[in-house]
């Protein structure tokens, strides 16, 4: 077994582990960690209200409800160890069955709109739940999963939503397109071609997935809770200043002369190395004291290394750092509003841009036919982020030394308290964090040539819309 494979293998198996710790953790069965819907006690009986009252409750007779049969059904599904294949798989079959009867559909969309509001108060994030269905299990789940967050977020005014919030549920996109709750289930199984079986393990796998999430960081209020400004961390001066960087770097991408275009992306950078240094000033004067915020950024197999160098890369050069949770398949930019809006939206069409370039340059073969377009791209993308990180760099170095001479010595330690916050900021939120990630190894002379030459080319903007 090569190192890679076994690398990963010890990856998935920390996760599943993780997992498992976040369910042994609560309170034992599905509901208890999930509210009243799914049973409160630790005996196991998600009808025993012992959990609330002290009393054990004797089970009601006559038939029980779906909601009744997929609350036992989920409680099974939970309770059996990850590593229990051949219980959870039979586990898996009889609560999937359940998805023939009536009235499923608005028990499942009920069910997991109680597990979603744990988890966003566990700070996980709309788009980060979807993430995880298509990382952790397959596509159909990251479709349901949009549905199931569209159902859950008809509980809460949409003036209410913080503005990032309502961004990403607009960007999955996450819509309620059936009619009604109760022909939910014959509308997504038309939709993905299955018969309903198939379609509840799915949401059963889903459930579950969702039940084991570890807690994260809260970077954002969750829906409940009405937005602020000071929460909303759009930063009322940040969109004009976005919009002259997308102006300058659109003229960059229509440009037919090389020197021209790297001149115009290097102002846009400058720009908000400028913008980012006039906000650390305003709050000085004012004395705001604002505190530095989040984002997620999803890092997606293959190249992962490469691509958190580059995301790596990014924030630096706009102050703020960078923590890879590789087990999650995401990193968290921590700064300043505006600093780690900018990292989210240079990193995304820096990405988009080399991987367009890596398509367009095609596979790779040795002398002897074998491929070896594996290390071109991995050294391919390691010089691109390399390249980024010098031409970025030099840059904000530009815009500091502009402003220190419009602004004296005042300024480094402004700069130097906003640093510090940030470091502060990571400490809290990552109480155990391991740096270990060395720079990778490029092993393709030709992949590091055409990833310079592709990072001296790139301008530092996307499309306006491909990221909100």
């Amino acid at each position: 077994m090569g190192k890679r494979n076994q690398e990963r293998r010890r990856a998935k198996k920390k996760q599943r582990d993780a997992r498992q710790r976040a369910r042994t953790g609560q309170e034992q069965g599905f509901g208890a960690a999930f509210g009243s819907g799914f049973g409160g006690c630790t005996c196991g009986d998600p009808f025993c209200e012992a959990g609330v009252s002290g009393t054990s409750v004797p089970r009601p007779r006559g038939p029980l409800s779906v909601t009744d049969l997929l609350n036992e059904a989920m409680e099974r599904v939970c309770a059996v160890p990850l590593d229990d294949t051949a219980r959870r798989e039979a586990a898996l079959e009889r609560a999937a069955a359940l998805f023939t009867k009536a009235g499923m559909g608005r028990a499942v969309l009920a069910a997991g709109s109680e597990v979603l509001h744990t988890v966003w108060h566990r700070g996980w994030q709309p788009a980060d739940v979807v993430r995880a269905a298509r990382r952790e299990l397959k596509a159909r789940h990251g479709r349901i999963a949009a549905d199931l967050v569209a159902a859950e977020q008809r509980a809460y005014p949409a003036a209410g939503l913080d503005e990032r919030w309502a961004a990403q549920l607009a960007t999955l996109p996450a819509e309620v397109w059936w009619s009604d709750d109760d022909t939910y289930l014959t509308g997504a199984a038309a939709r993905e071609k299955c018969e309903p079986t198939v379609l509840g393990r799915a949401w059963v796998e889903l459930l579950d997935l969702l039940s084991g999430l570890p807690e994260i960081p809260l970077l954002m209020p969750p829906p409940c809770e009405a937005a602020s400004p000071a929460a909303s961390g759009s930063g009322g001066t940040q969109a004009p200043v976005l919009a002259k960087v997308r102006g300058l770097l659109a003229k960059a991408e229509s440009t037919e002369f090389t020197e021209e275009a790297e001149a115009l992306t290097a102002k846009a950078q400058q720009l908000m190395a400028q913008h980012s240094i006039d906000a650390a000033l305003l709050d000085a004067q004012q004395e705001t004291r604002q505190a530095p915020g989040g984002v997620r950024v999803g890092v997606d197999a293959p190249y992962e290394e490469p691509k958190v160098h580059l995301l790596q890369a990014v924030a630096e050069a706009n102050r703020c750092r960078t923590v890879w949770s590789r087990n999650l398949g995401f990193a968290t930019v921590v700064g300043f509003a505006s600093d780690a809006r900018a990292v989210e939206l240079l990193y995304t069409s820096l990405l988009v841009q080399a991987q367009s370039a890596l398509q367009a340059a095609g596979s790779r073969t040795h002398r002897d036919g074998a491929s070896r377009t594996r290390s071109y791209r991995q050294s391919f993308l390691t010089a691109y982020a390399t390249r980024i990180a010098q031409r970025l760099s030099r840059a904000t170095e530009q815009a500091t030394k502009a402003a220190g001479k419009d602004h004296g010595p005042g300024l480094l330690p402004v700069l130097a308290s906003r640093a510090q916050a940030v470091n502060d900021q990571v400490d809290g939120w990552f109480t155990e964090l391991s740096y270990n990630l060395s720079q990778t190894r490029a092993q393709d002379r030709e992949g590091w040539s055409h990833g310079t030459v592709a990072a001296n080319r790139a301008q530092l903007h996307g499309p306006a819309d491909a990221l909100r």
